[in-house]
């Protein structure tokens, strides 16, 4: 991962970058390694530092982030690129109450920061972490209500010597051996004090509250093109879901929405309908076009 700097590259006395540190957290929210890789390296080859960053175009980063998903995170991204260039210098907080004091950072990333970029021993717990201790500890409290346990659990093995490695390599033991499914205990390097392994339980950890029943929303996506090619599209509210983004015209997404037609004209809808998941919602839209 490009944004890694090995235990051996650190012993010799090189140092992670925290902008690289903050960018790929914030990137990697909600999204999957595989996926944010080419998109941090675009990132980084044009703005190269946080100043590059913050002195650049909402429209341009947005535009960048496009297909990366949870558009919030670019917004925040930008707000936080300017506090850090206006209010320190450029230079990011190297303590956990420093770094929540930024637009869009939270315990996790500001833990992440303070302890990868900066070797604090801060407690760093994702979803990978929570996976590992309740395996360790063979906790069979359901998530959510066994975050603050696992917390605890985590902060109790946190070391004070290499904070930032040993971080590291509970996020990437969650990730490559103590998977979700099919746990690799054979090559665990915590196999002997595993709990779960021991009681037989690991696969069942772990547990949770079963997610609640998503809905569903509808909605009419206009489209449109004049005689020259040229497409009609709108830039939706900076605040709110996909907030800057440009998109089709559409009505509001509701149980029954009314429509709303950018323009008058000769409008017919399609057979098709357009769908998309968000976190919360299932979203279908009718396809109207102009002819």
């Amino acid at each position: 991962m490009p944004w890694r700097i090995g235990p051996s590259d650190r012993a010799a006395g090189h140092r992670p970058d925290p902008y690289r540190i903050w960018l790929s957290e914030v990137m990697l929210q909600q999204t999957t390694v595989a996926a944010v890789r080419a998109y941090f390296l675009r990132f980084t080859e044009r703005w190269p530092t946080v100043t590059d960053l913050a002195n650049a175009p909402d429209a341009d980063v947005m535009a960048q982030w496009a297909g990366l998903g949870y558009y919030a995170r670019a917004r925040n991204l930008l707000k936080c690129a300017r506090t850090v260039v206006a209010e320190h210098g450029g230079v990011f907080p190297d303590t956990v109450d420093d770094l929540l004091m930024l637009p869009g950072i939270g315990p996790y990333t500001a833990a992440a920061i303070a302890s990868i970029a900066f070797d604090r021993p801060a407690v760093v717990v994702d979803g990978n972490v929570e996976r590992v201790m309740a395996r360790l500890f063979d906790i069979h409290t359901p998530l959510p209500l066994s975050k603050p346990e696992l917390t605890n659990r985590a902060r109790d093995l946190t070391p004070q010597n290499r904070p930032g490695d040993y971080a590291q390599a509970v996020m990437d033991l969650g990730a490559t051996i103590c998977t979700p499914k099919s746990p690799a205990c054979g090559i665990c390097p915590w196999m002997e004090p595993c709990a779960a392994r021991a009681a037989g339980t690991m696969s069942d950890l772990p547990r949770k509250i079963p997610k609640a029943i998503k809905p569903t929303r509808y909605g009419m996506a206009y489209v449109v093109r004049r005689d020259d090619g040229a497409w009609l599209l709108e830039r939706r509210p900076d605040r709110g879901l996909l907030g800057g983004m440009l998109g089709w015209p559409g009505s509001d997404w509701g149980d029954d929405p009314l429509p709303s037609p950018p323009i008058t004209a000769d409008w017919q809808i399609l057979n098709q309908e357009a769908k998309h998941t968000f976190t919360h919602f299932h979203l279908v839209l009718k396809i109207s076009v102009a002819r």
